[in-house]
């Protein structure tokens, strides 16, 4: 076994093929969600329910663990906002993709060995630029990248690596929810992606795997695009 990981959002989308290939590389993981996975994890994945949201909640999850070798944050949330001051979904968007990444890298970094600790932020690429009609979305990612730079060198002196993934379009529900609002499909999207097709979340996945690998260990404080290229014509 190569260690513990926890993967947050990890039970459906792009979490999921997180946790699944971290399992079948031969981590222990723990898929955490609010709520129980529709479908049955793969083998060496485990669930454990937790709004990330909710600070205390996150502190009583990470207690019961000795020892966190890789925090993938991978929970998230989009939405449309509107100009208002008061949006309820603003505050909801940021308290799970930027709030609840941040409760669990502190209380994961209180259990990550010197050395060998890796955390991995899935960011977005609009935290890399913006789309008129998602502010709190945009604002929450590109809050992620710039608290995985910070990390980055709060903890360079222990050894521990913090980097983010910016996927593009990935083929999921929540991209599929999105493409249907915009009156589009993924095959339509995919002609505006220089390799031709939408990731996987498999690809994202593999980013992944890469950033927490014996290859990747003098790499820190990056934000990795995973988008076909899509990034590169922005």
């Amino acid at each position: 076994m190569r260690g513990q990981a926890i993967v947050t959002g990890g039970t459906k989308g792009i979490g999921r093929a997180i946790a699944t290939r971290l399992a079948a590389d031969g981590f222990l993981v723990v898929a955490v969600a609010r709520h129980p996975p529709a479908a049955k994890l793969p083998e060496g994945v485990t669930f454990a329910a937790c709004d990330v949201a909710d600070p205390v909640a996150v502190k009583k999850m990470f207690s019961g663990f000795d020892r966190v070798d890789v925090l993938v944050n991978a929970a998230g949330q989009a939405g449309v906002n509107a100009l208002v001051p008061e949006d309820p979904l603003w505050t909801e968007i940021i308290a799970v993709n930027l709030h609840g990444s941040w409760y669990c890298c502190t209380a994961a970094l209180e259990k990550m060995p010197d050395g060998t600790g890796r955390i991995v932020n899935i960011a977005s690429v609009l935290g890399l630029r913006g789309v008129p009609d998602q502010p709190a979305y945009c604002a929450a990612k590109h809050g992620l990248i710039g608290l995985t730079r910070s990390l980055a060198l709060a903890v360079a002196g222990r050894g521990i690596t913090v980097n983010a993934v910016c996927p593009g379009w990935v083929d999921t529900d929540m991209a599929r929810a999105r493409f249907s609002a915009l009156g589009t499909d993924s095959a339509q999207v995919a002609t505006s992606v220089p390799l031709g097709r939408i990731a996987t979340p498999e690809d994202v996945a593999a980013a992944v795997a890469f950033l927490i690998s014996p290859a990747a260990c003098h790499i820190t404080g990056h934000a990795l695009p995973v988008d076909g290229g899509a990034s590169v014509l922005a």
